[in-house]
């Protein structure tokens, strides 16, 4: 109980906006306001049993649409007649928990139903149809150079666990994935970059049978920091305090937890006022052939490391819409609250139960909760939960809330009961919670639990594959080219190469870098700085394992400038940069494998999802050209800020089309790297390449 004594003379509306706003969060606090009228304080009681029903029968679209808005589940109103017309075949309304998974699943954070559904394009080389966006382009160019690798193909696993898996050595695979958590670092930029960064590693670590994370990497996508008070909307956190937040969240988060943090950049655009972008990434590795996790018929459903709580609630939902100026006020508790340190003992728990084999399978607590982790898990075979066993932060959560809060540091595995006794002990040596909360089933249903009474009962198969799939239709134009003239006098050539320098894109990032620590683990080699001035490198190495000479390279490509223009170029051009950075440093040019991230606007119109089109098919052509399959993957859209205007008008900022490539290199000796920095005074330069008369480098 904490009591807080304001200021005489500040309002009422003051007080409570300071209370929501800066004392407390609603998500995990009560607060009472006015006097010290208080005798006791009730800690919260068990949830009591109540099923509640959602009727859809009879709605129209419009009323369909406004359970949509209210509920936060970001379903179309096909989508909900879809919904609708399962539970009529049933015979009874949809529970709202039912309601709830459904939303989950089939949201755009989960299952990327704007890049898997069919499109009709009409583009600058004619019309083209999609039956598939995402598999007809950066599937099929990851398909392409595996079939030309033939039985050389270095790939493990790609598009299917949570990360992508290829050969490193003899002893092990590696692993990389790359997230965004964008919509989260907009309304709260530590916590939203920080349990980003928390997510990514969680899914190295839920990656077949368990990956030790080794590295990680971000990127920022900002606003520029001198831009005018006046200029930005309500709602919207300036861009100085909003960087500050992201570069601390990760830092922080990546500190704590004892991984390196060696790679990354930071972009600007005005684009980005309103809609940050954050990616995070994170490398591991793994024993090798332990990427093939598979959950069997009676295994234990089992929930380890942190506890659940309200934190978190509709983060699938949430980031698969629009922001606005209310966000803030309507979507904070969304926004989980990560704690670094619970998550290093659940890392410790699962390396030591992978190297034991105590488990048949594994995966992150993420967007949706457990409706996510134990649906996924369990789309094939199905699943029975006892949702009033699951540990809880503090008590009075409802069952829906327990099951798809996004609390952090959770993982949930698949274990045999004659494995559990010593999961069980384990989990008590390494200080973190394990809890058998239910089993997988065979019988394909999802049956959810409280005190015996089901709550829910799903089918799997309407779950993962019911969803309707939305025909789309695209169009893109080039933009009229203009010719590009300037005049430019030798006398100006030292002012104008100071001025470049100080572009914010250009500027020195060191004062980021020095914040996150890229020593721990002892194995990196080439570090973000270098030289004896310290300047930004190309891309960075580190060891796979202490004592052995291969190493890993890391490099990313991000030409978001490019975006609005031309945004096929953006995509080459991105992948280009991201595989020379890995091959400057010494990388080997024939085993980089390649991770896609798209930011996008409002993609329900045809002219944005036209120029999405446009940067798959530069994303397919760059990976054959290069021999770089992709391995994994991600995109957000939706990524719109709403607000309305001092004269009342409605107004809408998108950001810039915005590919981020990441490229994971391979070197046989980090003896034989390089580093950017002249070596020595005398040494000749050489421009490889063509060089034409643009500004497009």
């Amino acid at each position: 109980l904490k009591k807080y004594w304001l200021p005489a003379g500040i309002t009422a509306a003051q007080a409570e906006e300071l209370a929501w706003k800066r004392l407390a969060s609603d998500a995990i606090h009560e607060i009472v306001l006015g006097g010290l009228t208080l005798t006791s304080l009730t800690g919260g009681g068990r949830w009591h049993l109540v099923r509640k029903t959602v009727p859809l029968d009879g709605l129209d679209d419009a009323a369909l649409e406004a359970i949509s808005r209210e509920q936060c589940l970001a379903l179309t109103a096909d989508e909900l007649r879809a919904v609708r017309d399962h539970f009529a075949a049933v015979g009874r309304p949809p529970f709202e928990i039912e309601l709830e998974t459904i939303a989950q699943t089939w949201s755009e954070h989960c299952c990327h139903k704007t890049l898997g559904s069919p499109i009709d394009h009409q583009g600058p080389d004619g019309h083209a149809r999609f039956d598939n966006l995402l598999k007809e382009t950066v599937f099929a160019a990851t398909q392409t150079v595996r079939e030309r690798l033939g039985p050389d193909d270095w790939c493990v696993s790609v598009f299917r666990d949570n990360s992508g898996v290829v050969r490193f050595d003899g002893d092990h695979d590696i692993c990389v994935k790359v997230e965004t958590h964008n919509h989260p670092s907009a309304i709260e930029p530590y916590g939203g970059a920080a349990t980003g960064l928390g997510g990514v590693i969680r899914d190295v670590l839920g990656t077949g049978h368990g990956a030790k994370p080794l590295a990680n990497l971000d990127v920022f996508c900002v606003a520029p920091l001198d831009t005018p008070t006046e200029e930005i909307p309500p709602g919207v956190i300036p861009p100085p305090r909003l960087l500050d937040g992201v570069v601390a969240g990760v830092r922080d988060y990546g500190n704590r937890m004892g991984i390196p943090t060696i790679a990354g950049a930071v972009a600007f655009h005005p684009g980005y006022l309103g809609n940050p972008l954050v990616f995070c990434g994170t490398v591991g590795i793994m024993p090798r052939d332990s990427a093939d996790g598979r959950v069997e018929p009676g295994d234990l459903v089992v929930v380890a490391g942190g506890r659940t709580g309200r934190d978190g609630i509709h983060g699938a939902t949430f980031s698969s819409i629009e922001l606005s100026s209310d966000s803030e006020t309507e979507s904070g508790g969304s926004v989980q609250i990560g704690h670094a340190i619970h998550e290093k003992t659940v890392t410790d728990f699962v390396l030591a139960a992978a190297a034991e084999r105590l488990f048949h399978a594994i995966t992150d607590c993420g967007a949706g909760g457990l409706s996510s982790a134990v649906g996924e898990m369990g789309a094939e075979l199905g699943a029975e939960v006892d949702l009033d066993t699951v540990p809880l932060k503090y008590a009075g959560l409802s069952a829906t809330e327990v099951w798809i809060s996004e609390a952090q540091e959770r993982m949930v595995l698949a274990v045999a009961p004659a494995d559990w006794p010593r999961l069980a002990e384990l989990a008590r040596q390494e200080g973190t919670e394990a809890t058998a909360i239910g089993q997988f089933t065979g019988n394909g249903r999802l049956v959810l639990r409280w005190e015996g009474e089901t709550v829910g009962d799903l089918d799997c198969h309407f779950l993962h594959e019911g969803r309707p799939r939305r025909r789309l239709t695209s169009r893109y134009t080039p933009p009229a080219e203009t010719e590009l003239t300037w005049s430019l006098d030798e006398a100006d050539l030292g002012s104008v190469l100071l001025e470049l320098l100080g572009e914010a894109d250009v500027a020195s990032k060191e004062w980021i870098i020095r914040q996150y620590d890229h020593e721990v683990q002892g194995q990196s080699v080439l570090k973000p700085l270098l030289g004896p001035a310290a300047g930004p490198a190309d891309a960075t190495v580190i060891r796979g394992a202490l004592g052995r000479p291969r190493g890993i390279v890391l490099g990313v490509g991000l030409r978001h400038h490019l975006g609005p223009l031309d945004p096929y170029q953006m995509a080459v051009g991105g992948i280009i940069e991201a595989v020379a950075n890995c091959i400057a440093a010494g990388a080997d040019p024939a085993r980089i494998a390649l991770l896609d991230n798209f930011c996008w606007g409002d993609c329900r119109r045809p002219e944005s999802l036209g120029t999405l089109v446009e940067a798959c098919l530069g994303c397919q052509d760059a990976a054959i050209a290069l021999a770089a399959p992709f391995v994994s993957g991600k995109d957000s859209l939706n990524n719109v800020f709403t607000w309305t205007a001092a004269d009342g008008q409605q107004q809408e900022r998108s950001i810039p089309p915005t590919l981020l490539a990441t490229a994971l290199g391979q070197i046989a000796d980090v003896g034989h790297c390089i580093s950017p920095d002249l070596k020595q005074p005398g040494s000749r330069l050489a421009l490889i390449g063509l060089s034409a008369p643009d500004l497009a480098g």
